[in-house]
């Protein structure tokens, strides 16, 4: 049975950093710094509006020239965002963040946000799960005593 995002969310045990859209871009990238992501959740009273990344800033502030400490999230924040249910699978995952260039994935159940899954936990997860693949063939192969 292939692992689901419910397993990796289970994995995780990581908080959700999130940012008003009225935010400065300087309060996201401090967040971001601070925490270790590359990707910050902007909610306005609950509702996932927006997701500021690493790819943001560089594209639209830094390359763009605008001033961090001035510029409101809301301007520069990615829109589109493409949402997933905890029951799919890590590889349904990967096409989707393959075929629409994504980093990021937040998971939501009806109207509850779980968790984010990024690119790089669906690669862990995808060679962990290929790493006890080729052991159980091994062993399969060779006998448990291998």
């Amino acid at each position: 049975m292939e692992s689901t995002l419910h397993s990796i969310l289970q994995d995780k045990h990581e908080a959700l950093y999130t940012v008003s859209p009225d935010a400065k871009v300087q309060e996201a990238v401090n967040v971001m710094t601070e925490s270790s992501v590359g990707c910050v959740l902007i909610m306005n009273h609950g509702r996932l509006e927006g997701v500021f990344t690493e790819r943001d800033l560089m594209c639209r502030v830094v390359y763009a020239g605008r001033d961090p400490h001035r510029t409101p999230i809301r301007e520069v924040m990615t829109t589109e965002i493409a949402t997933v249910s905890p029951g799919i699978t890590v590889a349904e995952a990967m096409t989707l963040c393959t075929q629409k260039r994504l980093r990021h994935l937040p998971v939501y159940e009806d109207d509850t946000l779980l968790g984010i899954v990024s690119a790089g936990d669906l690669t862990k997860w995808g060679v962990r799960d290929q790493q006890h693949t080729i052991e159980d063939l091994i062993k399969y192969i060779y006998g448990e005593r291998a």
